[in-house]
């Protein structure tokens, strides 16, 4: 099995909804995002996949979002002012997953996403390992 893996940093706030249905207060973050993606066999020029292709879909979906706050961004906007996901760190993962599993080479399959909202606290999306909910 081979893996190759892209890094981004990038500034985006957010604000998650709590136990109690309330919303903590927005707040912003220096997010870190490590997306990993692997085959069990090269391509014809000895590539997972070309690097500058996952740094493209990567930097997509963080064009998205960079100095915004991931609740007013779909999916996790409802588009009227609330929520749809909240946008927590292990959902952050989770949509960072989706969006760029939608571009791999057929060989290609995503092994997982880490995103870091602080020093220390890295949230994992790993998919097919546990159910995803929505």
């Amino acid at each position: 099995m081979y893996e190759v893996s892209v890094t981004r940093v990038f500034s985006a706030g957010h604000a998650i909804r709590l136990y109690d249905g309330s919303l903590e207060p927005a707040h912003g973050h220096n997010w870190t995002v490590v997306v990993t993606v692997a085959a069990e066999r090269l391509d014809q020029i000895d590539l997972v996949m070309d690097f500058h292709a996952l740094e493209a879909a990567v930097d997509g979906l963080i064009s998205l979002v960079s100095n915004r706050s991931f609740n007013d961004v779909a999916p996790f906007s409802d588009g009227h002012g609330g929520l749809e996901i909240n946008p927590t760190a292990e959902r952050v993962a989770w949509w960072f997953a989706t969006e760029v599993c939608q571009g791999l080479p057929p060989h290609v399959k995503l092994q997982g996403v880490q995103v870091g909202e602080a020093p220390g606290c890295v949230a994992t999306y790993r998919p097919g390992r546990v159910s995803s909910g929505k």
